[in-house]
């Protein structure tokens, strides 16, 4: 049974596993080992463990270099400096020549609380769902994570895993199929749909909860993928309850909620919510739960999104007898 524990030290230990199982893997880390847990590989697999220092465009291009001799690397550091310091180097020298090198990286969002602006990752959705040839995943759970990194290794090319910092609850059974490209549907509902990622989906499923209270049954949806993006249980949901709400840690301009805007406006146009941090900047805070509820990105503003995308819907149907 997986405990509740940080997403990150579960790929730390997920890595060893896969090390154990197939030389090929080596591991590249950018100083910052300990924090995303890689530091667990390095102490069993020195030989094919390297930290690059503060470089991580260099990190980029060497494991781009590694993967054309058949090797399988995974590069690791926080995610402000994997989507944006060096965004070039994995556009051109990974994703154009679709290598197979697996980007994993970790203090996604506010929830990293005390670090600040500086570390708070909230664009890289955006940034990494732009570049062709990238699959891009934001589990939600230890088991998720786990099951992420194995479908990552095994997948042939490049992927972007997206990871928190705190304790994450375990959500899924660990005989929950994981598939790329695929949601996992964890509640039933036909008024609603909320559709989340990464530490955002235990938001949701409180937010559910407290629905149900009020008569408001709302389907849960994981969508650990963000790209490529699970078309039909999204269009599915827009056909079968009356308005969507998208949550996730991350700015809402570019993010899961615009890839979810952007499928329906073309497919099946509906009522659509998007809870995630406004067109600004975070700030440091001392606990996740309080900066989550400060930026209104905790369930309590999933719930009320859903009450509002339902009373939108019936205004629109009722304009259409």
């Amino acid at each position: 049974m997986i405990q509740a524990q940080p997403n990150r030290e579960i790929y730390g230990k997920t890595l060893v596993e896969l090390g154990g199982r197939n030389p090929l893997i080596v591991v590249l880390d950018a100083d910052v080992a300990k924090s995303t847990n890689t530091c667990r590989f390095r102490d069993r697999f020195p030989d094919r463990f390297f930290d690059v220092g503060s470089a991580e465009m260099n990190m980029m291009c060497m494991a781009a270099g590694m993967a054309t001799t058949g090797l399988i690397p995974f590069a690791s550091t926080f995610v402000i400096f994997a989507s944006l310091r060096a965004a070039e180097a994995v556009r051109t020298s990974i994703a154009y020549p679709r290598l197979n090198v697996k980007i994993v990286a970790t203090n996604a969002g506010v929830e990293i609380c005390g670090d600040g602006v500086t570390h708070q990752g909230v664009e890289d959705l955006a940034v990494m769902r732009a570049i062709p040839n990238l699959v891009v995943l934001a589990p939600s759970d230890p088991v998720t994570t786990r099951k992420a990194v194995l479908a990552a290794a095994d997948y042939v090319g490049p992927v972007y895993i997206r990871l928190g910092r705190q304790p994450a609850p375990v959500i899924h059974d660990e005989n929950t199929e994981f598939r790329i490209g695929r949601c996992m549907r964890l509640r039933e509902g036909e008024d609603v749909t909320l559709i989340a990622c990464g530490n955002m989906v235990e938001q949701s499923l409180h937010a559910a909860g407290e629905l149900a209270l009020e008569g408001i049954e709302a389907r849960v949806l994981d969508c650990h993928t963000i790209k490529p993006l699970d078309h039909e249980a999204i269009l599915r949901a827009a056909r079968e309850t009356r308005a969507i709400v998208t949550a996730e840690d991350h700015s809402i301009v570019g993010g899961l909620g615009a890839a979810v805007c952007e499928l329906l406006a073309g497919d099946y146009p509906a009522i659509v919510r998007r809870v995630g941090l406004r067109d600004m900047f975070a700030s440091s805070g001392r606990r996740a739960e309080q900066l989550l509820a400060h930026y209104q990105m905790d369930w309590r503003e999933i719930t009320r999104q859903a009450k509002a995308a339902l009373q939108a819907a019936s205004e629109v149907s009722g304009a259409r007898r």
